[in-house]
């Protein structure tokens, strides 16, 4: 089994925040051992040429095999982390997505295969559960994001 770290260089990723009910989609993200250590929203690398949006429409028809829509403006976020020891940087593109296909929504685990062969595992997950089971919501800022948009909704 390949261990992932990140890569030495500035990646751009683009991720979409695909939303059931109180519950965002997020794949798994492991240690070396396999345990969970967190969740991100889905989505992929950004390749040289290719527009944000694009790279993600490529990203779910590649990993999932499904449509989606983008729609709104990205939330723009730098995350600069480490990983095993090995410290990574991404400027991450967000984006508020929909499935095309509506029936999506009611599967509730979604396993593919990563760009380099490793196995992942999405579910849906609300910032509730994870505080409860203790893993982290990448990319860094995202949860004070997702917070500070649930308390502008609040207020009005």
């Amino acid at each position: 089994m390949t261990s992932w770290r990140p890569a030495q260089k500035i990646v751009v990723k683009a991720l979409a925040l695909i939303r059931r009910g109180d519950a965002v989609l997020a794949v798994e993200i492991t240690n070396d051992d396999g345990t969970v250590k967190g969740v991100r929203p889905l989505g992929g690398g950004v390749e040289f040429g290719e527009r944000w949006q694009d790279a993600l429409s490529r990203e779910f028809m590649e990993e999932l095999g499904a449509e989606i829509h983008v729609s709104g403006d990205p939330v723009v976020l730098e995350n600069i982390y480490a990983h095993h020891g090995d410290r990574g940087h991404e400027i991450v593109f967000l984006s508020e997505a929909r499935f095309a296909d509506e029936a999506l929504y009611d599967q509730a685990v979604f396993e593919f295969l990563e760009s380099d062969e490793t196995f992942a595992t999405a579910r849906w997950f609300n910032l509730a559960d994870l505080d409860a089971a203790g893993l982290d919501l990448y990319p860094t800022g995202l949860k004070e994001h997702l917070e500070r948009e649930e308390g502008s909704r609040s207020l009005k």
